[in-house]
């Protein structure tokens, strides 16, 4: 199987077509692939904790990894002790490490 990585960049508050990429991904991880979602810029928005992140707390238990950029997170005040569970906040050197290892990569 493949490894995958998406990055998400939009406001799935803002823009109908994020779910596109959570969709995506659920898929991909269903057919044995290794994926990980990194949450980046506006798209870190529904990794707070909120009635609206249930999308996000849906992914996490379909078994994809999700990421959320520390300096998005930080630029829009959102704390790690306020994200939805399995989330993890990390720097964007994980994109540059993936990328090198080979996983294959869609950026919304």
């Amino acid at each position: 199987m493949a490894n995958y990585l998406l990055i998400e960049s939009r406001d799935p508050y803002d823009s109908n077509d994020v779910q596109f990429v959570y969709d995506l991904a659920t898929n991909l991880k269903k057919q044995g692939n290794e994926v990980t979602v990194f949450l980046v810029q506006n798209g870190v928005l529904p990794a707070r904790k909120s009635p609206r992140s249930t999308k996000l707390d849906e992914l996490v238990k379909s078994g994809v990894k999700v990421l959320a950029d520390d300096f998005s997170l930080r630029e829009r005040g959102i704390t790690n002790n306020r994200l939805v569970g399995g989330i993890t906040a990390t720097g964007v050197d994980v994109i540059v490490d993936r990328l090198a290892d080979g996983w294959k990569a869609i950026w919304h």
